[in-house]
């Protein structure tokens, strides 16, 4: 059974990660994609290597694994929408479609003739996602943003990393780039609800998606605690501000995650772990307690966490209902019992001859499961057979406009 967005089409004028990143979840739905790229460079991430896809024999080939993890599923088709020939092709393929998707600076499709206004005339009920920085609107509208300067400017690092004082203190991003993810979260069902409205009042949309705005929105409790108490958060490490104990401790071979969310499990934790008393003791009966004493209790966790290994305390924990778990590397991470059932590694075969290892969409149908297509595109890979079928184009014509560089 063919995916439940099937029906739709999307062309996607996005390069690095956001927008790429909403596309192919669309891919993953089953939409159609059609990634437009520049011809002779592309996607700025089929740059971003090493490292790169090795083939059947072990030798590296052109395709960097960065570009890998955000386009599976889509076709490429490269066009030179710097020339008119170029801008008319994308327009004739936006006139078959449902959605697009782009990430240039603000105004810039507007000089090719492929900004929303333009667009929306050739058809009106076009779904149009435009993803920068800082948004359409305001001073730093024209601005350039990426995820690392967002994390900083949005939030995010200094709620991350250990406190000024302690070793190894002081603000720290986070280790994959959370502010384009989120963004490409946020686009794709922004999209999908636009998509919702035009089935059933027949009319399109522009959206607007800014990094930043979305880098502040997921900045969740965290913002609402500063909104609701006016106190500027501070960095607790690995520790959690409203919850205690939820925390990493070391244990006798690496380190053990305690993430302890309520009394009851609380008090199991401290049966299993001989630390009885604690369970009674005034200063920890309730969360609250705990979270105003945390500098006297997390020493007399962190003494008893020492005794046994991070798999025993997994497993004593576990089978009582207390969350924990160990901090992995990734290479534990994808030999890790569970991540293997859940499928979360796939393979797809490339055509550069290599089988190229991906992680799986999240995503669970019970009746209609994910069925993944093909694997991220060669540069161009798909712009004869895209020009031919959807455009209608001879092979006489592409010939043509190859000759002429706007392919």
């Amino acid at each position: 059974m063919s995916g439940a967005l099937s029906h739709l089409r999307v062309v996607d004028l996005s390069r690095i990660l956001a927008g790429p990143w909403a596309a192919q979840t669309l891919a993953d739905l089953g939409a159609e994609v059609i990634k437009v790229e520049r011809p002779g460079h592309g996607d700025d991430t089929r740059g971003w290597g090493p490292p790169f896809l090795q083939d059947d024999h072990g030798r590296d080939t052109s395709e960097t694994a960065y570009f890998l993890c955000a386009n599976r599923g889509k076709r490429s088709v490269t066009v030179d929408i710097a020339t008119a020939q170029g801008q008319e092709i994308v327009r004739r393929l936006v006139a078959t479609a449902d959605v697009v998707i782009e990430n240039f600076k603000v105004g810039d499709l507007a000089r090719y003739g492929l900004d929303y206004a333009s667009l929306s005339a050739i058809k009106p009920d076009l779904v149009y996602c435009s993803i920068t920085g800082f948004g359409q609107t305001g001073a730093m509208s024209g601005h350039a943003g990426y995820d690392f300067m967002i994390q900083g400017m949005g939030g995010l690092m200094s709620l991350t990393g250990e406190p000024d004082d302690a070793p190894g203190g002081g603000p720290k991003k986070v280790g994959v780039p959370v502010a384009d993810l989120m963004t490409g979260m946020y686009a794709c069902v922004a999209i999908l609800a636009a998509l919702a409205r035009r089935d059933r009042h027949g009319v399109g949309e522009h959206i607007d998606m800014a990094l930043l705005d979305c880098q502040v929105a997921m900045l969740s409790n965290q913002a609402q605690n500063y909104l609701i108490s006016g106190r500027v958060p501070k960095r607790y490490g690995n520790a959690h501000p409203n919850v205690v104990p939820y925390q990493s401790f070391p244990s006798a071979d690496g380190h053990v995650i305690l993430a302890i969310g309520n009394d009851g499990q609380f008090q199991r934790f401290c049966a299993l772990s001989g630390l009885d008393p604690l369970a009674t003791d005034a200063r920890f009966r309730t969360n609250a307690d705990r979270v105003a004493n945390r500098d006297e209790l997390a020493p007399l966790i962190a003494q008893a966490m020492k005794t046994r290994t991070t798999a025993a305390w997994c497993d004593v924990l576990g089978r009582h209902a207390v969350p924990c778990g160990p901090i992995n590397r990734l290479d534990q991470t994808f030999e890790d019992n569970q991540v293997l059932y859940r499928g979360m590694r796939m393979d797809l075969r490339h055509p550069v001859g290599a089988t190229v290892p991906l992680v799986a969409n999240p995503i669970r149908f019970r009746t209609h499961p994910i069925e993944y297509g093909d694997p991220p595109p060669l540069l161009g890979q798909h712009t004869d057979q895209v020009l031919a079928d959807v455009l209608g184009m001879s092979d006489a014509e592409i010939e043509g406009l190859r000759t002429q560089g706007v392919l």
